[in-house]
This record gives C-alpha cells, structure tokens and sequence, in this order.
C-alpha cells in the first residue's frame, strides 16, 4: 500500500443503544481509491460519518482514526476539513436556490478565510473534471439533473483542495449511463492525487475503479483485500455482485 493517508481502527459507531458499526478497521493509502461494498443498511454511511466526526446529535462513536499521522477522532468536522479530509454525503445537500458557481465558492469559503489568495484558481480544475458545471455555472443548483447535482457535490468538495475525498453513494438514483461517466470521473481523480475513499451499493462498478476494497455486513468487516481479488470472491460475486459461477470476463 502507498503511504498511509488514513488508518481507522476500532472504529464503533452506534445510536442510542443500536449498534451500526463495530470494530471497523480500514486504511487508505496517499492517492488511492478504496471502496466499501454492502448491502443497504450494513453501516456503510455511519462508517463514513463516524471518520469524518460528522454523526448526527443521536449517534456516538469511539475508535481511532489517524489521518496524516494525526489522531483526530476528538476533532470537530471543521477541524478535519482544514487539514484535508472531505466527505461528500448521500443527499448531496446542495443550495438549490444559489447558482452553481455560487455552490463552487462555498466549497472554497474555507481557504478564503485562510487567506489563500488562489482559491478561486481551483474552479478551473473543477470544470475541467466537469465540463457541463461550466456549462451551467449561472444556472440554479435546483434545476440540475441528478447527475449534475452529483457532480456539483464532488466539484463543491475539490474546491476545498481535499487529500482524503469520501464519497457516500455517488451513483444513487443515478441512470447507468451518467453512473459510468460518475465513476470514470472518479477514476480520473488519481491523476489529481486525491485518495478517495468511496463507499457504494453498485459492487460492480466500484470494484471496477478501486485498487482495494471492504465488505461490510452488519456493522463489521467481514472481508477486505484488493479490489479485482474481492471481484473474483464466491462470496462476494454471489452475494454482491448478482453473477453466478457462469459469469463472463
């Protein structure tokens, strides 16, 4: 594995007494893509919002997460978002009303407030990653399509200049044309150095992309190794991936 960008150790997560998470252990390596395949409801989302310390008010978490060498499960979201960590939520969470351009500036609020004078420079990359935003960069949040949004979501992340980028469910609701084009994007971002540590539903696809992969059951890892090994498993092409033993290439 590259160097060590995120390191995530007995990591528990859990709602009043419910238990989402237990014990997860996983690392991304500097400029990887790494993937957590599951079914709906193993915990993939809680996994990610317990990294990212963003657990709503009802959820508690305890473990280690050390990124960049520095532990910071105590850290407040804001903290963990200044030294580079980003998370790109299920819902999106778009401003639907302000432009896309708009939305790209609040992704970069955080290094204005720092006094980087270039932070505007990184929406130049942005619409090189996503054409159609430039496209459509006076138009309302509102009116996009759902892929659109979903780009809008990754583009307003970047903005940040993220080395760890999370990205919660990039295909939902997504027609299988735009979720290949969403997971060529997400490919492409090896190229930009950014590690991404993506969890995802569609197996198939994710695996495609990842160098290595998690498969969470119920809370817990219950398999985990590179990801064209986990797309050649029994378990994982049965339970996952919808093939059975006569499967093609």
């Amino acid at each position: 594995m590259p160097d060590k960008l995120l390191e995530v150790t007995g990591l528990s997560a859990r709602y009043g007494k419910v238990n989402a998470v237990l014990e997860a252990a996983l690392q991304v390596g500097a400029g990887q893509i790494v993937t957590v395949i599951g079914a709906n409801g193993a915990g993939k989302s809680t996994l990610l919002n317990a990294i990212m310390g963003a657990l709503p008010t009802s959820g508690s978490a305890d473990g280690l997460v050390v990124y960049d060498g520095q532990q910071v499960q105590d850290w407040r979201v804001e903290r963990r978002v200044a030294v580079g960590m980003s998370l790109v939520p299920e819902k999106r969470e778009l401003f639907a009303s302000m432009t896309v351009e708009d939305n790209l500036l609040l992704g970069g609020f955080r290094r204005f407030r720092a006094g980087e004078r270039d932070w505007r420079d990184e929406m130049e990359n942005v619409f090189r990653l996503f054409p159609r935003l430039k496209e459509r960069r006076a138009q309302h949040a509102g009116t996009l399509s759902g892929g659109e949004r979903q780009m809008l979501a990754v583009g307003r992340a970047l903005m940040a200049k993220p080395r760890l980028l999370m990205l919660d469910e990039p295909s939902l609701g997504l027609a299988p044309r735009i979720v290949r084009e969403i997971f060529h994007i997400i490919s492409g971002l090896r190229e930009t150095g950014v590690a991404t540590l993506l969890v995802e539903q569609n197996a198939r696809a994710a695996l495609q992309v990842a160098d290595y992969g998690y498969v969470l059951e119920t809370g817990e890892v219950v398999l985990h190794g590179p990801a064209r090994e986990l797309a050649d498993n029994p378990r994982v092409v049965e339970s996952y991936l919808g093939l059975g033993k006569g499967r093609k290439a």
